[in-house]
């Protein structure tokens, strides 16, 4: 399998088509959004090619600091759906936890929509544990979406 790398401006295109692919249209980025999240001054964006030059998936984590240490967020994960159940998630999850500690982040923390049970079985697995509950978070949508976190300071294993 491919190494996880940085992202690069010329994934943008194929980042919003995989993220077509993997959510409902209340939950996507639109063009726009994708590019301002992944390019932000604090993100952290890793992706991971197929063996053909598609995208089996990506991760963006922005990361901020704070007087208690850093904290990264995970604004999105994406995975093909003919890459799933095969790592690949798993080891977006675990090379950003690690290159957000390297940044300075002790914590990370991420929002699941509340009815998306794979994903919270996937972070829980992980070590993410549910802290609160986002009435509304989707923008208006009704929706709302768990808090996780997690302490990544001292993590090393997968």
């Amino acid at each position: 399998m491919q190494e996880i790398r940085q992202y690069v401006s010329a994934d943008l295109d194929q980042m919003v088509a995989l993220d077509d692919e993997c959510f409902a249209e209340e939950f996507r980025f639109s063009h726009p959004m994708m590019k301002r999240f992944a390019e932000a001054r604090n993100a952290l964006t890793l992706v991971l090619d197929s063996e053909d030059g598609g995208l089996l998936g990506f991760i963006i984590v922005h990361i901020e600091g704070g007087p208690d240490g850093g904290l990264g967020y995970v604004v999105t994960l994406d995975v093909a759906a003919a890459a799933r159940r095969h790592g690949v998630a798993a080891r977006l999850i675990h090379e950003a936890e690690r290159r957000a500690e390297v940044k300075g982040a002790l914590r990370m923390m991420l929002h699941v929509f509340v009815q998306n049970e794979p994903a919270i079985r996937f972070y829980e697995q992980r070590g993410y544990r549910m802290i609160g509950l986002e009435p509304e978070f989707y923008g208006g949508t009704g929706m709302d979406a768990y808090l996780y976190s997690k302490s990544i300071q001292g993590e090393t294993a997968p």
